[in-house]
């Protein structure tokens, strides 16, 4: 892509990842029903940017809402939820959906969520149009989260990563790999990081959890992930990054000691559950070396960051575990 959201690094800044200055880029009420809007996912369409908005109403029922943007700033998002008709299964049973990613393979878009299905597991659907919606087959058993489908398929099968869960706030969380064949079947799990040691990297000692759809470049894919510890004043979420194999993603090659964004301005501190940065959605041209990232912040907003992916490269590998 060659109009990917973008603003230069400040001058007096040498953060590898930086913020846009307009933050929030959605804020909690920008449609009338919403208590908030973050977590959410954007991928290029048409033109411009299609997206699917975590949404949690006024009595806090969490549903995923479609939105378009001509320049991935300016958003306008639907007032009705995703409505699904059945895809691969007539299954389409769902007490809740959250915090979606979407990537396009072959020849649609596919989405992935957190279903609610007798307790959080994986759900996926697809569109051609981010009109019409298809729900397929549920993943994985519940329970799991951050379900994170690859953009190609992986010695000619789909992959995904995910991070096995509990039915609460889980305290506890490393990122699997699965593979499917067709979308529908999913097996061949593999264990790809789990939590540090709380004395060598503490902000991802408690959880881990993928974020935006990989990246792949030349070093390998650039995943883009969140990190939490439990500190005194309760969990706080920030991002960092790895590389992984590009034959063998399940291996990883280099993985930040240090964040690379946690957790610092206000609307990242304050809001429904204060001091996240939950990063869900990567816009990327690898020609222009550059990356648009959008995170959920405080579970309340949605903020976007920039930066170099030479750069971020760079910066895992010389900062690895």
């Amino acid at each position: 892509m060659s109009n990917i959201p973008w603003q230069e690094r400040p001058a007096d800044s040498t953060d590898v990842i930086w913020r846009y200055d307009a933050n929030p880029v959605v804020k909690r009420d920008a449609i009338p029903s919403s208590n908030s809007i973050f977590n959410s996912a954007v991928v290029e369409f048409d033109g411009g940017y299609a997206g699917v908005f975590r949404c949690d109403n006024k009595a806090v029922q969490m549903n995923i809402f479609a939105g378009f943007s001509k320049d991935g700033i300016n958003w306008e998002i639907n007032h009705d939820p995703i409505s699904f008709q059945a895809g691969n299964t007539d299954m389409i049973e769902s007490d809740y959906k959250y915090d979606p990613r979407v990537v396009f393979i072959e020849d649609r878009y596919w989405i992935t969520w957190c279903n609610g299905y007798h307790g959080p597991t994986i759900g996926i659907g697809y569109t051609f149009d981010f009109k019409d919606f298809f729900q397929c087959e549920n993943a994985f058993l519940p329970f799991n989260r951050n379900g994170v489908l690859f953009p190609e398929k992986i010695d000619g099968k789909y992959a995904m990563l995910s991070r096995p869960s509990d039915n609460g706030h889980t305290p506890f969380g490393d990122i699997y790999i699965s593979y499917s064949p067709d979308m529908k079947y999913w097996g061949e799990h593999r264990c790809v990081m789990k939590v540090t040691p709380f004395t060598e990297s503490a902000w991802q000692c408690t959880k881990i959890g993928a974020g935006p759809i990989p990246i792949l470049t030349e070093e390998g894919w650039l995943t883009f992930y969140h990190g939490v510890i439990n500190t005194c004043n309760g969990f706080r979420y920030s991002m960092g990054a790895a590389i992984l194999d590009k034959d063998r993603p399940d291996k990883v090659l280099y993985r930040s000691k240090p964040y690379l964004l946690s957790p610092q301005t206000p609307y990242e501190c304050m809001g429904d559950v204060p001091n996240v940065v939950f990063p869900c959605a990567a816009l990327h041209s690898i020609e222009e070396d550059k990356v648009a990232i959008y995170y959920g912040a405080a579970d309340t907003v949605t903020g976007l960051a920039f930066g170099r992916i030479s750069e971020i490269l760079k910066f895992v590998k010389e900062n690895s575990l």
